[in-house]
């Protein structure tokens, strides 16, 4: 059985987790909305629970956490959400990157179709931004700057810190899409000038189906967002439906254990990482983007196509050439293309990712098939 490597697009849930989440589907049900009998009381405790879980992960505070069915959702909410306040302040520049996610870069320019103006921060070979290209690229009517933590692609780490620095005397709302980092690589997130933070549960081993939205607020005022989509004023009014108590409590459950054991987890994910690039050296790899996250590396091979590859590694390990959203895409990576890689690299380009329970990575076998189609 091939060995998963495709934490990137999804994790598997903890135990913990999942016997939580059973319990609450199957024995403790109750409507976290429900206000006149014990059933809703305990769902609504559990719901509770979870917000302050979630908050610790960034320092934030719990009513400053609203959830949703996952990081597109939240990155949604952030963006679209500020639309009133931006028109009514006159304030429709937004900056972002090349490298974005899809759910960043369709609703920003859905923005764009309707008279938002925005501006492309660049990251070449590196897939880094320029902090100072930022600074450059301000304005006064500048509303948003977008910017993700952990790219999905490349797992090229974001210099968040100084990102923050540039904008500490500026009033633009910064959103952070931390689906890769959340729970994994939380210490840049705590910077109390990431104004919205959006995560994913299925990204660090909750169900599919849940995340949140970190919103923090300004003193004591939260950011101006208003709702995409209307019916029953669920989470502050800003997120309506019924909330999915027993995703919501395995969220919250994970990201308690996640805070606990990061940093030996990161750990553990570097030994992997360096294990498998000992080996990819000796065939001439080339790496995919600097400073990249210990659970993720992509790599290309002289030589090698990426579809061929995954076509050999059956049986050996689960892979990507890419984002899960757009696997079913031949398109080019668009982060790839970002970074004006060549073309012969980017076909080439194969995402290996894993997480702390991959106990280790089938180098040997896969250095094997590399060779083979060189």
């Amino acid at each position: 059985m091939s060995t998963y490597l495709d934490f990137s697009a999804t994790s598997p849930v903890l135990k913990e987790v999942a016997d939580l989440v059973y319990k609450l589907m199957v024995d403790e049900y109750g409507n976290a909305g429900s206000r006149t009998h014990e059933f809703g009381a305990r769902a609504n405790k559990y719901v509770e629970t979870a917000r302050k879980q979630v908050a610790e992960v960034v320092a934030a505070d719990k009513s400053e956490v609203i959830f949703t069915s996952g990081a597109t959702e939240s990155n949604n909410i952030a963006i679209l959400g500020l639309k009133e306040y931006a028109e009514q302040e006159n304030k429709k520049h937004i900056i972002t990157t090349r490298i974005e996610h899809k759910a960043v870069l369709e609703p920003v320019e859905h923005l764009e179709k309707n008279g938002f103006e925005v501006s492309y921060l660049d990251v070449g070979e590196s897939g880094l931004v320029d902090p100072q290209q930022l600074r450059v690229l301000l304005r006064e009517d500048t509303v948003l700057v977008s910017i993700m933590h952990v790219n999905n692609e490349t797992g090229c780490i974001q210099p968040i810190s100084e990102i923050c620095d540039v904008l500490s005397l500026h009033e633009v709302y910064l959103h952070v899409d931390a689906a890769q980092s959340f729970g994994k690589l939380s210490e840049d997130l705590k910077n109390q000038r990431i104004d919205l933070i959006s995560a994913s549960g299925h990204k660090v081993y909750a169900p599919q189906g849940v995340g949140s939205l970190v919103m923090r607020k300004r003193g004591f005022i939260k950011p101006p967002l208003k709702p995409i989509y209307f019916g029953g004023g669920q989470e502050r009014g800003l997120r309506p439906g019924t909330l999915p108590v027993p995703l919501i409590a395995g969220f919250g459950l994970a990201c308690e254990i996640a805070a606990k054991n990061g940093e030996m987890w990161q750990t553990h994910a570097a030994s992997l990482k360096r294990s498998l690039m000992v080996e990819l050296d000796k065939i001439d790899a080339q790496y995919n983007g600097e400073n990249s996250s210990p659970y993720v590396l992509n790599f290309s091979v002289p030589g090698v196509n990426s579809e061929a590859a995954m076509v050999m590694f059956k049986g050996v390990a689960a892979v990507s050439n890419g984002s899960a959203c757009t696997s079913s895409s031949y398109t080019p990576s668009h982060v790839l293309s970002a970074m004006q890689l060549d073309e012969n690299r980017i076909s080439g380009a194969i995402r290996a990712s894993w997480g702390y329970m991959t106990k280790s990575l089938p180098v040997t076998e896969i250095i094997e098939k590399l060779e083979k189609l060189k």
